[in-house]
């Protein structure tokens, strides 16, 4: 257990001097963050330990918070790839009908969002919930086997000559 909570501490310690480092350089690097779709819904990402679903045991896991007011659950597709969580859907939209808006500041339309996730995590384990707007995806992360194992060096063959 206490491995586990190193593990974390320091995938957050990472993750805080790569930000001061970078400061906003960081975000335009990533090319996967934005893939096509008109806008960008706001997500936290954090590392914690905790039951997963209706599990009783803490385990350490990636924790996303996306905000995505306006949008119906069944709008909404989520994937897990290798490292990267996919969310992506449509905020329908708006009437226009009979209006004349002076000011425009919430987007519509389609969306996908690909989120870097800092360890690797169990996807079939993965859960989420959507409530008042907020979409919480909990990944468990994979703890990498602490066993090792002897691995015999086999001689050269040498043909017959």
């Amino acid at each position: 257990m206490a491995r586990q909570r190193n593990l974390l501490v320091n995938i957050e310690r990472m993750r805080r001097e790569m930000d001061e480092l970078l400061g906003d350089t960081w975000e335009p690097a990533r090319p996967l963050a934005r893939t096509g779709g008109g806008f960008l819904p706001r997500v936290d990402v954090y590392y914690c330990e905790g039951p997963i679903g209706d599990g009783d045991e803490p385990e350490p896991k990636a924790v996303v918070t996306a905000d995505l007011a306006g949008i119906a659950a069944d709008a909404l597709s989520l994937e897990v790839s290798g490292r990267t969580l996919i969310i992506s859907g449509r905020r329908p939209v708006r009437r226009t009908e009979g209006r004349a808006y002076q000011q425009v500041e919430i987007p519509t339309g389609p969306f996908r969002r690909a989120i870097g996730i800092g360890v690797d995590v169990d996807a079939e384990r993965a859960r989420a919930t959507f409530e008042e707007g907020l979409l919480q995806v909990e990944l468990p992360i994979r703890i990498p086997d602490a066993t090792s194992r002897r691995v015999p060096i086999d001689p050269p063959e040498r043909s017959p000559e």
